[in-house]
């Protein structure tokens, strides 16, 4: 897969310094379409195998800092490793694919690509690594630290009481908490929703 000059220094604007070559090397190794979103509310990343002569293709979102972009991409690289060795057997976030993303991550780890707060949250959660860095919160909240500066706060950084509104304009107030998530009443309908303690909200 042959990349242009320009190619190779916009996909280093994205990634952690000295780490660009490597993740070249995975597309190139892989046939690898590396597509760089938007922001997606629900997803930071996704993989879609070959298919009718098209290659595999990974996509990130462009707004991720450098660390959290490739740790995306290691995280989708894993799903097109586990798909090559397992086939239609397996599953999204099993056992093979935990092994392959841990095994992808301590490579990075060994050459001290991240900080040390980040790589001890990684570390952590390297026995069992969650379905995405947003199913982590101490490695979300962590990897949170090195975005740009945003109004935006946790809801598990508000108070009992307060009230917030989303993207969407809706506004709610926080009511009580229940294990990882918050319940929620909606101000204009009254219904109460259930929101993860890493969710990105404005305070009002």
């Amino acid at each position: 897969m042959a990349l242009q000059q320009h190619e190779l220094q916009a996909l280093q604007a994205y990634l952690p310094a000295n780490t660009a070559g490597w993740v070249i090397d995975y597309m190139h190794s892989y046939k690898i379409h590396l597509k760089i979103k938007r922001e997606r509310r629900t997803i930071l990343g996704d993989y879609r195998p070959a298919h009718r002569g098209k290659p595999h293709t990974i996509s990130v979102n462009a707004n991720l800092n450098s660390y959290h972009f490739l740790i995306t991409f290691l995280h989708e690289l894993a799903h097109l490793i586990n798909h090559l060795n397992m086939g239609h057997r397996a599953l999204p976030h099993g056992a093979e694919w935990k092994a392959v993303f841990s095994n992808l991550l301590k490579k990075f780890l060994d050459a001290e690509v991240f900080p040390k707060d980040i790589a001890f949250a990684i570390i952590k959660s390297l026995q069992s690594p969650s379905a995405s860095t947003c199913s982590d919160p101490y490695l979300y909240k962590i990897l949170r630290k090195y975005d740009h500066e945003t109004e935006k706060l946790l809801i598990d950084e508000l108070n009992l009481g307060d009230h917030f509104k989303t993207d969407k304009n809706q506004e709610f107030k926080l009511l009580e908490k229940r294990r990882t998530r918050f319940v929620c009443e909606d101000l204009t309908s009254g219904k109460k929703y259930l929101f993860p303690g890493i969710y990105e909200v404005y305070k009002l």
